[in-house]
């Protein structure tokens, strides 16, 4: 709650007036970043673990158990997830033997005072049908390995899949995984996740679908941009993002294959800031939009419209920019820095940051408003809106506060006033979080409500509905 932190007795005061937003900031997903390092020219381990500390980045995924790294974040209260490579699948299938050695000699020393809370055996590893049948077993040697050792309440065994492992994905509620992979290794999988108590890793990229299929995606739509949306034919529910359509499909699938409650981690999504020609939608802005609006949806929105409880928990894919990446330009340029550890584009990564320096979600162009013209300095002409991406409940909730104990007169959006029309509440609340606003001399922390509005500097436009400046 970044907007309450200016005195003691305007966060009493606002707390007591409106204690709904304490569970529903503590109820909201986490952003991580995944720190590859397919370089030969990143800073070392212990700058990355001050860069990350700087960012108020709490959580971060390697592909590897490497020494130097795991040193370096100990004592840092920094989680990690680390990995089996896939190249030892086999023998950690074969032999708890060899897994015991590999917890013994990769995990112990280091855990807890390097906070290793999950592993991850092998990547995509379907991509490589030789590998499939290793996985299972590989799994659960792992987890035989950390109970021996007693550390297996602590962290987790999963691995991560991607979308390819889907049969069918479109519409979201007829998500299914192919065939040929449901009986050999879904359905132990699944279970295996189950009855450990954890979590199916998913990687998602939305980008790849984008450049894909550009004639027929909205690139808004790819990048949680306002857009006309698209509405699931089966169950009616309304998606906003590629993103969530996606998911909402793993957890279909899952569903049909008899564990709906399985519980999901991205564990990579991303934008490339560069690409070659035939990469549609590569570039810095695109990257810029994706990564800030999905950091603003995961830290401030509710779930998928399919599981709106489940809050999301996300590892962007990547903290650097990696020179000897195999593949096209786009695989070299996700990082969200340069090596030398200046910014590609500037996006926040913590609510804090949300609050104090918007993000504006614009398809044309990615805008940034200052502290000081969000704050009702000398800077330009601002306004506040609504967070589509922030939830019903979150928004009807803010209204009703800034309708009533804000103070601020919302008569014009009653039925038949003025700003009724168009009748919805993002619209409503738009004219009132912005009234809110004004009237509070856009005061630090006036545009927020838990992440349910944030600042623009275009002025809004909701039918014929005028937007007051406060100037």
């Amino acid at each position: 709650m970044a907007f309450l932190r200016h005195c003691f007795h305007f966060i009493f005061t606002f707390l007591f007036l409106f204690p709904s937003l304490q569970l529903t900031l503590s109820d909201s997903g986490s952003i991580g970043i995944n720190y590859g390092r397919v370089a030969d020219d990143l800073p070392s381990p212990a700058e990355v673990v001050q860069l990350l500390k700087a960012q108020g980045v709490t959580k971060t995924k390697i592909f590897d158990t490497d020494a130097t790294v795991l040193s370096a974040f100990s004592g840092s209260g920094i989680t990690i997830t680390v990995a089996l490579p896939n190249e030892h699948l086999s023998d950690a299938a074969g032999s708890q033997s060899f897994t015991d050695t590999w917890v013994q000699s990769n995990i112990i020393p280091y855990h807890p005072n390097t906070l290793i809370d999950a592993i991850a055996v092998g990547n995509e590893v379907f991509s490589d049908p030789q590998n499939t049948p290793f996985l299972v077993p590989a799994m659960k040697n792992i987890y035989a390995s950390l109970v021996k050792y007693d550390v297996a309440s602590s962290i987790k065994v999963s691995s991560p899949v991607t979308l390819g492992s889907l049969g069918t994905s479109y519409p979201s509620s007829s998500g299914s995984f192919k065939s040929d992979l449901v009986e050999p290794v879904i359905k132990p999988l699944l279970s295996f996740l189950k009855q450990t108590g954890s979590y199916l890793m998913v990687n998602a990229y939305p980008f790849f679908a984008y450049t894909a299929n550009a004639d027929v995606i909205s690139l808004d739509y790819a990048l949680f941009q306002n857009n006309a949306a698209v509405t699931d034919p089966n169950n009616g529910l309304v998606y906003k993002s590629l993103l969530e359509a996606q998911l909402d499909a793993v957890f279909a699938a899952m569903s049909a294959v008899g564990f709906k409650d399985m519980k999901i981690v991205v564990t990579e999504t991303g934008w490339p800031s560069k690409g070659d020609e035939n990469e549609i939608g590569a570039g810095k802005q695109n990257a810029a939009v994706y990564n800030g609006n999905l950091v603003r949806r995961v830290l401030t929105g509710s779930g998928t419209p399919l599981r709106p409880d489940e809050p999301l928990n996300v590892f962007i894919f990547a903290l650097f920019n990696e020179n000897q990446k195999p593949g096209p330009t786009s695989e070299k340029n996700y990082g969200l820095f340069y090596p030398n550890e200046a910014k590609v584009y500037d996006i926040q990564l913590t609510l804090k940051g949300l609050s104090d320096r918007p993000i504006m979600m614009n398809v044309s162009k990615i805008q940034v408003v200052s502290q000081q013209s969000s704050g009702g300095g000398d800077g330009g002409q601002t306004w506040c809106v609504a967070n589509g991406m922030a939830g019903v409940e979150k928004l009807q909730k803010a209204l009703d506060y800034v309708c009533d104990e804000g103070g601020v007169d919302c008569r014009k959006i009653h039925p038949g006033a003025m700003c009724y029309d168009p009748n919805t509440l993002e619209a409503r609340a738009s004219y009132a979080f912005n009234s809110y606003y004004q009237k509070n001399a856009r005061g630090s922390g006036t545009c927020n409500f838990g992440g349910a509005a944030y600042v623009v500097t275009q002025p809004p436009k909701f039918g014929n509905c005028e937007f007051s400046t406060g100037h």
